[in-house]
């Protein structure tokens, strides 16, 4: 048996593992990042599309878990922070990119993903600013990285401050870029949190539309953005638990398959940080993001503690 046999075994062998309900979200995340930075990724295009699929049949699975008024209450609640974060998020990564003379498009490719949804924000507004191939790879290295890092930092920072589930859930929604992180993240805090962190996210990323469609008109693009298919899936799958309670069971199965599915999901994510993806990340784009992400983090954490959600 070859090298390249071996690790392709091992690597699978690792996605099952992660299948088991006792292993959790930071452990697979730590699981794959040590895999590809070890031994390398077999499968690195593959198993990026992958998770990506599954992050989303996941994330509709959860909708599973939900009632339709809880979706529809909190994503009412949140939505002033919402708004104000994305605006402040912007206005901060613009003067930090004319600060640290970031290059123009990388900078505005990070400071969306940060305000909005990490890589599906970057990836719908790379082709409205007429991003070069290399400055989005260099935008979603910077946003991934920083992905893996807030997903195992947030629960650490939450236990230490004693943050009930209802703020932790808030506050990873608003701070942590990619929909992933925060699912992984608040998954490990709690069930309620994690019902919070994803409404709130899926409330985020919706924003997607109204600032590519604001930004295409602005410059005279053609581009057009959609709405993301797992966020109307998500919102079924809510309606469909509510209309129909009697199922509620099979509803619980469905929704504890797919917090699972997002931890072999966290593995496959965490194979993609490989060397080369470190290596592409400049010392000024990353600082950009690792400054524009403390910020943001800290402030929003601060701001729910000041108002005192429960």
């Amino acid at each position: 048996m070859n090298g390249m046999s071996a690790r392709k075994i091992l690597f699978i062998a690792c996605l099952f593992i992660c299948a088991f309900p006792k292993v959790g979200t930071a452990t697979a995340l730590i699981m794959g990042i040590l895999f590809s930075l070890l031994l390398r990724n077999p499968w690195p295009y593959n198993s990026a599309k992958l998770s990506k699929l599954i992050l989303q049949i996941s994330v509709v699975g959860l909708g599973f878990g939900l009632s339709l008024g809880e979706v529809l209450q909190t994503g009412k609640d949140s939505i002033i922070y919402t708004i104000a974060g994305i605006t402040f998020t912007l206005a901060v990564g613009y003067s930090l990119g004319k600060l640290l003379n970031t290059n123009r498009t990388t900078s505005a490719l990070i400071s969306f993903g940060t305000a909005i949804c990490g890589g599906s924000a970057i990836a719908a507004m790379a082709p409205v600013i007429k991003a070069e191939d290399d400055e989005t790879a260099v935008a979603l290295a910077t946003v991934f990285t920083l992905n893996s890092v807030a997903l195992l930092l947030f629960p650490v920072i939450g236990h230490a401050l004693h943050l009930s589930q209802n703020v932790f859930g808030t506050w990873a929604g608003l701070a942590i870029h990619d929909t992933s992180s925060v699912v992984g993240a608040t998954a490990s805090y709690g069930t309620h949190a994690l019902a919070i962190g994803t409404i709130v996210k899926l409330t985020r990323t919706i924003w997607i539309i109204p600032v590519v469609v604001g930004t295409a008109w602005l410059k005279k693009s053609g581009q057009k953005a959609k709405v993301p298919l797992f966020i109307i899936g998500f919102i079924l799958a809510a309606t469909t638990r509510t209309l129909l309670p009697q199922y509620v069971n099979y509803w619980g199965v469905l929704s504890a398959f797919a917090k699972q599915s997002l931890v072999v999901t966290l593995f496959l994510i965490g194979s993609g940080l490989s060397r080369e993806v470190l290596r592409r990340v400049g010392a000024r784009p990353l600082l950009q993001g690792v400054t524009l992400w403390l910020i943001v983090s800290s402030l929003t954490l601060a701001a729910l503690l000041f108002i005192g959600i429960a």
